[in-house]
């Protein structure tokens, strides 16, 4: 699959339909992959943290999220051929899966805050009938629990396990328990669970189409977000710029 080089992080370069054919087929053949998506706040703790950074350009497919990604690539003298940001991308997939008739692939839902992943579990489920959403866990349990949860997700017969423990957890713990984990492809989804639960509520259409939902999310919760994303995009672009110099 075609890479480039952002900096130090190596992202694919793709569209949405060839990342789908991509995943489509490593689930059909049974390649055991990690799916993860790259933003200006995933680059930043690359920065700081090697082993992270390592997680990333070890990922099967890094797609990229996010305008600031992609004015960091131009630098770079390479263009995405879209955003592929999760929200969007990730119900496209499970459209495109839910068309194959004659195979049913099974989902398992990891994270956000308890009785959020169990409403995601029954919306997405009445959305996608072809698919099998086969169980749900919030991510707020004892470490001591995960051996449970892990035979949970593998007796469940799960193709797709998605984590939503937000960077650089989510990464992190796939990157931990992978070789214990039996399902065929892992993805890294951030919020999507807590969208996909109706508890959390999208940017409007505007802002998605401008490529603002940073910015409408910031002024939800300005407390939560303002250093990441105003004060993490002046040290994204920092870093690009040096690192840009150097090449």
């Amino acid at each position: 699959m075609d890479k480039k080089w952002l900096g130090n992080i190596k992202v694919n370069v793709l569209s949405s339909k060839e990342a789908i054919t991509d995943i489509k087929e490593k689930l059909e053949k049974k390649i055991m992959s990690d799916i993860y998506f790259l933003n200006d706040h995933g680059y930043n703790i690359a920065q700081k943290d090697e082993t992270y950074r390592d997680m990333l350009n070890h990922a099967d497919l890094l797609l990229n999220d996010g305008i600031g990604i992609e004015m960091g690539a131009k630098l770079f003298g390479f263009s995405f051929k879209e955003n592929l940001n999760g929200t969007d991308f990730i119900p496209a997939l499970f459209q495109s899966l839910n068309e194959e008739k004659d195979k049913q692939y099974r989902v398992f839902l990891l994270g956000a805050k308890p009785g959020v992943a169990q409403k995601a579990q029954e919306r997405l489920q009445q959305q996608y009938k072809n698919l099998l959403f086969v169980g749900n866990q919030d991510g707020y349990f004892p470490k001591a629990s995960t051996g449970d949860i892990i035979d949970r997700i593998n007796n469940c017969k799960t193709d797709i396990l998605l984590v939503g423990f937000g960077m650089p957890l989510q990464e992190q713990w796939i990157n931990e328990y992978r070789s214990k984990l039996e399902c065929t492809v892992t993805m890294a989804v951030g919020a999507f669970i807590d969208f996909s639960s109706g508890e959390v509520a999208r940017a409007p259409k505007i802002f998605r189409d401008l490529r603002l939902e940073w910015l409408y999310r910031m002024g939800k919760e300005p407390k939560r977000l303002w250093k990441r994303n105003v004060v993490g995009h002046v040290a994204f672009f920092n870093s690009i710029y040096k690192q840009r110099k150097t090449k």
